[in-house]
């Protein structure tokens, strides 16, 4: 008795020093995403009231033609590199054009009854899309990506490891799931913290697995095993050496998850022209070409509105223009309801459909995938989600704020305060097993699991002055 009482004090404090280390790496993170996620999550609201004069527009009789707008943007930025188009998804909306222009990424709203330009927006440094390359990226490319990766994994660690120290040892139900709110100072916090990490625990998994699908790394591998389409729907399409995932970035995503790992069709430009490559770019994208030079005659932009509306396509959507001779027209929808997604590939030339991959497509991982995306951004039922999302993302901040604050003041001064380690801990089976699953499921976690427990047992440990410090 006195053994197995032993051993559970044991694991309790290992637990404690792993859940010390996973929260002190990831709580900034945390915060971070928790941050960033509430600003992309209310995105429609706060566009709505920080941009009302770019957004909308009085209702006229009739719409001019999307050529009509993009030669009124090329008449007033004769030197712009237009790389998208937006309709505007209802009567009194504004169209949108994303324009390339003195080395910078511009979005160019116009009023679609007169032509008149609106305003513009820097596409990298507005209020959306930093908080979308924040949330993503860090705004530091590949490496942020991978900081983000881990910080979620070790995010994993955490939740798993403070349920084990919240699992009820001796002490009445009503504590396990209210606070007592009458304690004060650290007691006090202590409770907001355990129980804002237990309520919210089953979300924040949900948060952190539905997020990981995104990551450079592990989310691309994750694809490649499980995102497949019949090789059999490309047979008959020209397609380039490219994926469509190649059309998203960090600040503004082209083509959903399920399409990223696809390849990218193409063009075919007329037989006089096939040699022709090194002429530039399509006119339809704004590129220029040197004028002693034919271009070959590719369809209107207009014909692509003219595709979209005629497939059925919901409003919303979103028209890439081609880059390049054999570059395609890219529609792509992202509706709140995901089983009305759309993606179409269309040669830029004969404006025939290369690719039209809907709902119906996917495969089950896709469609799990694709739902959690829209109920992680909120949007899968409407303002309900948004609270319920929003919730999480208070109860990541209470937590994480209140974990750090908890350290601080527990914390010796001058020292870090890392809860003891014993060297003669029996072998914790359940807790092996998972931290295996968990190295095995995430390979970038699993790496930074042995290292970080290779550098705790064999050195940080066992060195008198180190141990010091971390006291």
């Amino acid at each position: 008795m006195q053994s197995n009482e032993k051993n559970g004090r044991d694991f309790y404090a290992l637990a404690w020093r792993w859940h010390f280390y996973a929260g002190l790496f990831v709580a900034p993170f945390m915060i971070l995403l928790a941050l960033t996620g509430i600003v992309y999550l209310f995105k429609p609201q706060l566009d709505a009231l920080l941009y009302p004069q770019l957004l909308r527009v009085e209702a006229g009789a009739q719409m001019r033609s999307a050529d009509q707008l993009l030669a009124g943007v090329r008449q007033a930025h004769p030197q712009a590199a237009v790389s998208q188009y937006l309709p505007p998804s209802e009567a009194g909306r504004s169209a949108q054009f994303v324009i390339g222009e003195e080395g910078r990424q511009w979005n160019l709203f116009v009023d679609p009854y007169s032509g008149r330009e609106l305003g513009r927006q820097d596409a990298q440094l507005n209020l959306q899309a930093v908080a979308r390359a924040l949330h993503g990226e860090l705004m530091v490319g590949t490496v942020g990506d991978r900081l983000i990766e881990l910080a979620a994994g070790w995010g994993i660690v955490l939740v798993v490891s403070g349920l084990y120290l919240w699992w009820p040892r001796g002490r009445a139900a009503s504590a396990l799931f209210w606070p007592r709110l009458h304690l004060r100072g650290r007691p006090l916090w202590r409770e907001l913290h355990v129980l804002a990490g237990f309520w919210g625990s089953l979300l924040l998994l949900f948060m952190l697995l539905s997020g990981m699908t995104w990551t450079g790394y592990w989310g691309k591998q994750f694809a490649d095993v499980w995102n497949r389409f019949p090789a059999a729907m490309w047979n008959d399409v020209p397609t380039s050496d490219m994926q469509a995932g190649s059309l998203n970035s960090a600040s503004r995503q082209q083509v959903p998850w399920p399409l990223e790992n696809t390849p990218l069709p193409r063009s075919q430009p007329p037989a006089a022209d096939a040699h022709a490559e090194h002429r530039g770019h399509s006119a339809q994208a704004g590129h220029a070409m040197p004028m002693d030079m034919p271009m070959p005659a590719g369809i209107p932009l207009q014909r692509v509105v003219d595709i979209a509306r005629e497939r059925g396509v919901a409003a919303g959507y979103g028209i890439a223009l081609p880059s390049g001779m054999e570059g395609v027209y890219t529609i792509s929808v992202f509706p709140d309801d995901p089983r009305h997604d759309a993606t179409l590939h269309i040669d830029q030339y004969s404006g025939k459909v290369l690719a039209d991959v809907r709902w119906q497509d996917y495969n089950a991982v896709a469609r799990s995938v694709q739902m959690g995306v829209v109920l992680h951004e909120g949007k899968l039922f409407g303002l309900g989600n948004q609270l319920l999302m929003l919730a999480v993302c208070l109860a990541i901040l209470l937590s994480s704020a209140s974990g750090l604050w908890i350290w601080w003041k527990r914390k010796p001064a001058g020292r870090l305060g890392v809860p003891p380690l014993r060297h003669e801990l029996p072998r914790w089976k359940s807790g092996i097993a998972i931290m295996l699953a968990l190295g095995v499921a995430f390979p970038l976690v699993g790496a930074s699991l042995l290292l970080v427990w290779a550098l705790d047992w064999l050195v940080l440990s066992r060195l008198p002055v180190v141990r010091r410090v971390l006291a």
